[in-house]
């Protein structure tokens, strides 16, 4: 054989200086030995083999190229793992039935090691002629090891392709293996195959997945949702078969009823059908602390629960060498409840995937080929959130104690869930096997891969003076009492501000807002600032999707069913955006504030009138109805004051500015408000200042005010922590500084404890959180880079 099997070795050795070569080395002209791990001695050898095949009057890849038709395709299906064969496998033994196709099998990565199975044997097994064995992997199990592993493969893939001159490559999924055997095929020119493609689990794996469906030419995707995908990538719909995921056309014609020798095999003797739970967790890259700690807790769940578990060894991905010592560690080799395997044949394991009791962990498997069965699954961490899953699925994302992984094998072992047929219908391979032939069709026109992009606009020469310009965005406060307008630059700065009273009419309002949008604009060309878009924040009840106000309260009056966004848009030129004030405080909070780095968090304005924003997950929620939020009709009383919004006993009739200057108007008519060092001058207007500012000067009526306001504050807070238990609350507006205190007290004496221990009430330090979060609804979309 022209290729030469390759030791595997580890990473002390090829920091060394590389390994001997098992077989004879090929010499020069001169009859010095060649090294094939030295890269100048590797062109050596090649151009060697090339005059050598001149000589011989062997024709080149470009002539038999053009003669494909008069000859089989040279398929090239090369497997990387135990996983990636039993998807290709199918594929393989079709190529390898095809009169027209001639199959080369390449055995690479962790097949040929023995921790991981010496999965080699199946291939063989199988009885597939295999053209090369490369030894790839470096040994360590760690992100270091993986990134040398690609590297390795890449040095030694290109002597096979030479050699074995496919037409077609055939890749699958998204180990870091394939990813050496699509960049190598790309580099020299050999089209490629990707199955699998256009799908998302949420880990590195999807950058690897998606990296490969770039350089592959041809796609045979599983689902609709994943073909959707690869279009939105810009591949070519022409080049993106929909065939289905291969191994279904296998486990569906699987008989699984004959179970008993199979499940004393791995399982144990007297094993009933769905009296067992398969294990098979793998690590994941971009967290490996966190996945040991979930390895940890799902070992210490299982052994409390106390069923026959049989659990499969770990990939090869970095982490897997500290998870493998924590089964020995534990001694769960000679455990009673626990069979190990490193490799279960794939017709085995579909059995016994149909009958167990659950699967949990993270695989692949439980999503995609479980589904088929209705096996209960319990999917622990994110390495599988963003794949298509059947009811038969729960996610257990945050699943941080042992008790929530034992909650949840107790909701799902020995379920039963209806089937489910996301990935496959069972004719996979003759879909592929027919889109092969039509590959091999088209062998002859240029390689050169091309894509399909949206339409864009011509590109705008750009000069200094556009370069130097702030991007900024122009947000809007429309509240009950201010209308305010201001530039704001990408780092939140003010950069101008405009502030006018809100207007009583529509029209009014809609005229005053519009001209002082244009004087705006105007301002930002002083200033050097590219306005990017227009954010309004506004009172009510607001689509934001429309840019709609669907409903205010008496505070806006005649501000229902108004769209904001049409008229604004084409007055301005701008695109224009619009939330409620309180979703807009959130946001500002969320980008610039106290909340920036928090995943859960209220925000709470208390002004005029009161709402809010829940930032739940690191997003903002709006709800069924976009009436998420509305915090300042949260019900603190059976039979407290009329509220605006026409209920009564609402947080706001007690805590608003509106409320305040309610109860104020009632002391001052009664003369009991002014107290000693405090007057009203001529005309002036008694408002919720002055009741704070009595209460400040020791008068007990307007003290009683305010304590009745923060116990009523405080009661909508213990609402608020008792449903969404966020990490803190923002308290925003001009009145927030005087409540902060009592809210607090109010907590300590009526939320749970469990609620109340470690949550922050805290005043925003921004000077104009609505403000700023309208501004960062625009610099957030318009700077966005995607289609």
């Amino acid at each position: 054989s022209n290729i030469l099997p390759l030791f595997s070795y580890n990473r002390r050795n090829m920091k060394a200086g590389g390994v001997a070569l098992d077989g004879q080395h090929d010499r020069d002209h001169l009859g010095q030995k060649l090294d094939p791990h030295d890269l100048a001695s590797r062109r050596q050898f090649r151009s060697l083999r090339a005059r050598s095949k001149m000589l011989s009057g062997v024709p080149d890849m470009d002539t038999e190229q053009m003669n494909v038709k008069n000859r089989k395709m040279r398929v090239c299906v090369a497997t990387c793992n135990r996983a990636d064969y039993s998807k290709l496998a199918p594929v393989m033994f079709a190529l390898r039935d095809d009169p027209d196709m001639e199959l080369q099998v390449v055995v690479m990565g962790s097949h040929l090691i023995d921790d991981y199975g010496s999965t080699y044997r199946m291939i063989q097994q199988d009885e597939f002629e295999v053209d090369g064995y490369l030894h790839t992997i470096v040994r360590g199990e760690d992100e270091a090891s993986m990134a040398e592993s690609v590297g390795l493969a890449l040095v030694k893939l290109p002597d096979v392709l030479v050699r074995l001159k496919p037409d077609l490559l055939i890749v699958h999924g998204d180990r870091f293996d394939a990813l050496s055997l699509a960049t190598c095929a790309a580099l020299m020119n050999v089209r490629i195959l990707h199955i699998e493609g256009g799908e998302v689990s949420g880990t590195i794996d999807d950058s690897i997945r998606h990296s490969i469906s770039k350089l592959a030419h041809y796609h045979a995707c599983c689902t609709d949702r994943a073909r959707r995908r690869l279009l939105s990538m810009c591949e070519d719909n022409d080049h993106i078969l929909l065939a289905g995921c291969p191994t279904y056309d296998k486990l569906l014609s699987c008989n699984v009823k004959n179970y008993d020798n199979v499940l004393s095999k791995w399982v144990g003797e007297g094993v009933k059908p769905k009296d067992f739970i398969i294990a098979l967790q793998h690590p994941v890259t971009t967290d490996i602390k966190g996945s040991l700690k979930l390895f940890d807790l799902m070992l210490d769940a299982l052994l409390e629960f106390g069923v026959k578990t049989l659990m499969l060894f770990p990939n090869i991905d970095a982490g897997s060498k500290e998870m493998t010592r924590m089964i020995r560690l534990r001694g769960l080799e000679h455990h009673p409840n626990f069979s190990l395997a490193k490799h279960i044949p794939y017709d085995q394991f579909i059995i016994l995937l149909a009958n167990t009791g659950c699967l949990i962990g993270n695989s692949s498997a439980g999503i995609r080929e479980a589904g088929a069965f209705g096996t209960p699954v319990i999917n622990l961490g994110n390495r599988q959130i963003g794949r298509e899953a059947g009811e038969n699925v729960l996610h257990v994302r945050d699943a941080d104690t042992k008790g929530k992984i034992l909650h949840a094998v107790n909701l799902q072992y020995q379920k039963q869930f209806p089937c489910s047929y996301i990935y496959g219908d069972g004719h996979a391979v003759q879909r592929i096997m027919k889109f092969v032939h039509k590959v091999r069709n088209e062998l002859d026109k240029p390689i050169q891969k091309s894509f399909i992009f949206p339409p864009m606009k011509d590109t705008v020469s750009q000069d200094i003076d556009h370069i130097l310009e702030t991007q900024s965005a122009l947000a809007v406060d429309l509240g009950g009492t201010n209308l305010r307008v201001a530039i704001i630059s990408q780092q939140g700065e003010i950069l101008h501000k405009m502030s006018e009273l809100t207007p009583a009419k529509y029209e009014e309002r809609m005229d005053l807002l519009v001209r002082m949008l244009v004087e705006a604009t105007s301002k930002a060309v002083e200033l050097s600032c590219r306005i990017l878009g227009i954010g309004i924040s506004t009172g009510g009840r607001v689509n934001p999707h429309e840019g709609m106000v669907l409903h205010s309260t008496k505070i806006l009056e005649e501000w229902s069913s108004i769209d904001l966004r049409t008229p604004i848009s084409s007055k301005l030129h701008l695109p224009v955006w619009v939330d409620n004030d309180g979703n807009c405080a959130a946001l500002g909070e969320k980008k610039f504030g106290k909340g920036k780095g928090s995943e859960d968090f209220i925000t709470l304005i208390v002004g005029t009138g009161i709402g809010g924003g829940i930032v739940l997950n690191n997003e903002l929620v709006h709800g069924a109805n976009f009436c998420a939020a509305e915090l300042g009709h949260i019900s603190v009383s059976m039979d407290g004051p009329d509220c605006m919004c026409g209920s009564s006993g609402c947080v706001e009739s007690y805590a608003s500015g509106v409320a305040l200057q309610r109860e104020a108007k009632k002391l001052h008519d009664a003369d009991e408000l002014l107290f000693p060092g405090m007057h009203l001058r001529e005309g002036e207007e008694v408002t919720g200042k002055h009741v704070i500012q009595a209460a400040q000067l020791g008068n007990k009526k307007a003290e009683k005010v305010v304590e009745t306001a923060c116990e009523a504050l405080g009661l909508a807070v213990c609402s608020m922590l008792h449903t969404v238990n966020p990490s803190h609350i923002i308290l925003c507006g001009h009145l927030a500084p005087h409540y902060v205190d009592g809210v607090r007290e109010v907590i300590q004496k009526r939320a749970l404890p469990s609620a109340a221990n470690n949550i922050q009430i805290m005043v925003s330090d921004l000077e104009e959180p609505a403000l700023l979060g309208a501004a960062s609804i625009v610099l957030e979309y318009a700077t966005r880079r995607i289609y």
